[in-house]
């Protein structure tokens, strides 16, 4: 019954990334900023199947994966300046500008260091639960750096898509805001999901 469970889940989680995908790859705003998006996406699909069997992750990690993936692809298709969702939310607020890449960089650390934490606590490659979560952080927090220096090397090659895939928006903090929301987000993850994800991952060491 387990395994039958997994087997629909798994085609589930399939069916709803491949739909998301194909969906935003129709009459993009931009093709080229779209396939910029969606690339870390489709690399992850890539990454997840060819580890499937050999270290299958909890079903939480998938799930936030998931996630992260169909946050990517909205932004593909619209930019993620020009989200609609955000647009209205934009006059709601009396905001100056379309804050949609925000929930992406959140998202950015969030995600990872949930990703992250499962990997060092089954690969036992960190001894403590402070050292674990100082290296969780820290690895979310490069993770974004790093994103931010892929973005300035995009926009140093393509004036054309340099504005429709960093999303700045005119705003000159954008660099550090983004930086700083991938960092709440990653301490944020782990103070709220720890525990859930422990219980997670005794399942996989008990089911072995």
């Amino acid at each position: 019954m387990e395994n039958e469970t997994r087997t629909i889940n798994k085609y589930l989680w399939l069916i709803i990334f491949m739909a998301t995908l194909i969906w935003s790859g129709i009459n993009p705003k931009d093709q080229y900023t779209w396939f910029l998006e969606v690339l870390p996406a489709i690399i992850g699909l890539i990454v997840l199947i060819a580890t499937y069997n050999s270290f299958r992750l909890t079903p939480l990690v998938y799930n936030l994966i998931l996630i992260h993936s169909i946050i990517l692809m909205i932004g593909g298709h619209y930019t993620y300046a020009e989200v609609p969702l955000f647009d209205t939310l934009q006059e709601l607020m009396g905001s100056s500008r379309n804050n949609y890449d925000k929930v992406g960089h959140f998202a950015q650390g969030f995600i990872p260091a949930l990703i992250t934490r499962e990997i060092i606590l089954r690969k036992k490659v960190i001894n403590g639960i402070k050292w674990q979560n100082f290296f969780i952080v820290c690895f979310a927090l490069a993770f974004s750096a790093f994103y931010e220096l892929i973005e300035w090397g995009v926009a140093l090659t393509s004036e054309e898509a340099a504005d429709a895939f960093l999303g700045t928006q005119g705003y000159v903090w954008d660099t550090q805001s983004d930086m700083g929301l991938a960092l709440v987000g990653a301490i944020i993850g782990l103070v709220s999901l720890s525990r859930y994800h422990n219980r997670q991952l005794k399942h996989i060491i008990q089911s072995r």
